[in-house]
């Protein structure tokens, strides 16, 4: 339990940065941003606290060993050798991934799961499931094989508290990032005047609570044989007591049943309270009381091009409702479409490589405080 190991956070590729500064802010002081993530060293109990504490993460998986292998016999027989009792458990199934790089002499990925999973069967009496919650990823990258448990088991994007969702939501892992960037730390009120089901209202909330968001959800770590049941109950208990005196955190949507969506979720987060959720247009906002803060929008974008005049014009109200009601607050649009970011006419700072979502590449444009 004891020796250092390296720990993989899987992230949304663009925000590597962010990611692994949320990490260096929640306690993991050495997490360094890397392609696709960031890595950090740590023991098993790092990895319980990362499940539960990260926002921005979307997996955490437990480098757990490797060895050399330049064709599918070697391959075969070291995978019998190694030692997978140490963090693998037998009577728990598993699935085993395969990525091969051909710049490997072993390139044929199906292959090389063959051989991994025939091993894990015959030599350490492992069932082969391709519905497990835990998983076994194997790279083989330059002819090195190195092994990988997913610890988190599904997306940490489920956060465990959210029975509500709508159509095309953006992932609460990279809601949760794309308000990092934006510079909210939890602080400010923030405001949603396109709401959906509440993504990032209910992220900021959180966020500005302290709450842990894996503190409802069970994880794959639960099934290896480094699991620790009265260790981890010690570490959930660790978890800080929600904070009370919060700012006022506003969503709003022209769709009533996105609206009554957005309710329900609050409710099952435990921040209801907190929480002002209106069935209005964009046209109708206004700005609330108190302290400037950050509007964030994930307005409708990708669309056919038969429509797309008729997103420069929503855009355009977006820009002109901001101007004429949020001085002082800042403003952050998502979208993949720089023209329609441009036609709000808000005043930009320079902007960072686009983010994979849902197959488009989309941006965060956001602002200094608006005049």
């Amino acid at each position: 339990m004891s020796a250092a190991f390296e720990i993989f956070l899987q992230g949304a590729p663009g925000l590597e940065e962010i990611l692994a500064e949320e990490a260096r802010d929640s306690g993991f002081t050495h997490a360094e941003p890397v392609p696709g993530g960031a890595v950090l060293k740590g023991q098993w109990t790092t990895v319980w606290r990362a499940n539960l504490k990260l926002r921005g993460a979307n997996a955490v998986l437990a480098r757990i060993g490797g060895f050399p292998a330049v064709h599918l016999a070697q391959l075969d027989k070291r995978a019998r050798g190694f030692a997978w009792g140490e963090v693998l458990r037998a009577d728990v199934p598993l699935r085993v991934e395969v990525v091969a790089s051909k710049k490997s002499k072993i390139y044929h990925a199906g292959a090389a799961q063959e051989r991994i999973e025939r091993a894990l069967s015959e030599d350490f009496g492992a069932t082969i499931d391709p519905g497990a919650q835990v998983t076994l990823k194997t790279r083989i990258q330059r002819d090195y094989v190195q092994f990988s448990v997913d610890t988190s088991g599904e997306g940490l994007h489920k956060r465990g508290h959210k029975p509500a969702v709508g159509k095309a939501p953006m992932r609460e892992t990279l809601a949760a990032l794309f308000l990092r960037q934006a510079g909210y730390r939890g602080d400010e009120p923030v405001l949603d005047p396109m709401c959906g089901s509440g993504t990032f209202v209910l992220e900021a909330a959180e966020i500005a609570a302290g709450l842990w968001p894996g503190r409802d959800r069970a994880f794959a770590f639960e099934h290896l044989a480094t699991f620790k049941p009265e260790l981890y109950a010690k570490i959930r208990a660790e978890a800080p007591a929600p904070k009370t005196d919060l700012p006022v955190f506003h969503g709003s949507d022209r769709n009533a049943g996105a609206v009554e969506m957005a309710g329900r979720n609050a409710e099952a987060a435990g921040l209801a309270g907190a929480i002002r959720f209106h069935h209005r247009a964009l046209s109708d906002i206004e700005r609330p009381e108190g302290k400037p803060g950050l509007v964030i929008i994930n307005p409708p974008y990708g669309a056919r091009i038969g429509d797309r005049r008729q997103l420069f014009a929503l855009y355009a109200r977006i820009g002109e409702v901001l101007r004429e009601r949020f001085s002082g607050w800042r403003a952050a649009i998502i979208t993949s479409d720089g023209g329609l970011a441009r036609a709000s006419g808000l005043p930009f700072l320079p902007t960072t490589p686009p983010v994979d979502h849902g197959g488009l590449k989309v941006t965060l444009y956001h602002t200094a405080p608006l005049p």
